[in-house]
């Protein structure tokens, strides 16, 4: 039993310290406001990071409690009102270099279960985004602290340059995090940390894609995890990725997705695939429903899965709710199910001003041992 008991520590503490990282990402349950696509709002093709001109004047406008314009007034310059960045500080000045500030300070309650509670008062992202636009390219970067331990340190953990032409095809080479599945704004969902797509998780590789006005084919290519490379972990391994997604109508969409990876000196090689929908019945509710498949040369069991689901209601202009049962399980061994309830708040009172209150509860199926995590965060968008 003592051995379960540590199997089940180990596992949920993985679980649940995960809570304690994060970064600017897309949020999917914009798909009930008719916005299937990351680029209508931000640079990169797989969404987060960087908020293009008309993405900062729409969370304004449609996004934000008070901060749209007044009914019969037409709404400011995106690089003048309290959408731009610094709050129009710098006007034109920068030109067609575009630049925000990703800034969440946060408090973390964890709890384990029978054992005992722990809290954290944080930075939890301190970044700088850039992008500059010529014609079909793109040249973007982001900088920040990448937390480590108690602290934290300086990383370009995303730049690349992308080419987008006119007939929907598109070609994107540097550092970034490849395309696959949907990509939540918190990156402790199962979809992405049991899949191995958490936000330092980048690759450094080339990205094909091609869209049309239902579509969006993304391929993704290269030797391996960027940290591991850079830092010669011996964790590095040839990875490939695809992701199909179908729009079809302007609040129903349906994902499929792919995942190779080498073998490492670390871990086993891998393939996943998964499938996930987004439904948006009204323009105040969207729902995600996923599921996921890896496969692994293991001793344990050879086949994983991860089925997820996420309803997100807008209960005020700016104030979302949210629930999201997860669960992870193995096919041969129910050592390996965790079960998890998510329950959130999503307030956006301002412009770029998001208060998020998330509440976790994580369960190994086979011994009823627990975690509950409380994580609150300002995320300030300047």
């Amino acid at each position: 039993m003592s051995v379960i008991r540590r199997t089940a520590t180990s596992m949920l503490l993985s679980a649940g310290v995960l809570a304690t990282v994060g970064s600017a990402t897309a949020e999917p349950i914009y798909l009930s406001k008719q916005y299937t696509r990351c680029t209508t709002c931000h640079y990169s093709p797989t969404g987060g990071g960087l908020l293009t001109p008309y993405g900062r004047s729409l969370s304004k406008e449609e996004l934000s409690t008070f901060g749209r314009s007044p009914a019969g007034t037409t709404p400011t310059d995106p690089g003048s009102g309290e959408e731009a960045f610094l709050n129009g500080l710098l006007g034109k000045a920068l030109g067609p270099v575009q630049l925000g500030v990703d800034l969440r300070p946060s408090h973390l309650d964890f709890t384990f279960e029978g054992v005992g509670n722990s809290q954290r008062n944080f930075l939890m992202n301190a970044d700088l985004l850039g992008a500059y636009q010529r014609g079909a390219w793109t040249f973007y970067g982001q900088m920040g602290r990448k937390l480590e331990g108690d602290g934290g340190t300086l990383n370009s953990y995303e730049h690349w340059i992308g080419y987008q032409a006119t007939n929907g095809l598109g070609v994107r080479v540097g550092r970034y995090l490849p395309a696959y599945g949907v990509r939540f704004a918190d990156h402790t969902a199962f979809n992405r940390t049991l899949m191995g797509l958490t936000q330092y998780d980048q690759i450094y590789g080339a990205e094909l894609s091609f869209t049309t006005d239902r579509t969006v084919l993304q391929l993704s290519a290269g030797p391996g995890r960027a940290d591991s490379l850079i830092d010669a972990e011996g964790g590095s391994a040839p990875l490939f990725s695809g992701r199909f997604q179908v729009d079809l109508t302007t609040r129903t969409a349906v994902v499929f997705s792919g995942l190779f990876r080498g073998d490492s000196d670390r871990e086993a090689r891998s393939h996943a695939g998964g499938v996930a929908i987004g439904f948006a019945p009204t323009t105040r509710l969207t729902t995600w429903t996923g599921w996921d498949t890896r496969f692994q040369d293991h001793v344990v069991s050879d086949r994983t899965h991860v089925f997820l689901h996420q309803t997100s209601f807008e209960a005020y202009r700016g104030l979302w709710l949210r629930i999201s049962p997860q669960i992870h399980w193995s096919d041969d061994s129910p050592l390996n199910t965790i079960r998890r309830l998510v329950l959130g708040v999503d307030f956006l009172p301002r412009t770029h001003w998001h208060v998020n209150l998330s509440y976790y509860h994580d369960r190994l199926a086979f011994t009823g041992v627990g975690t509950k995590t409380f994580l609150a965060q300002l995320h300030l968008y300047l």
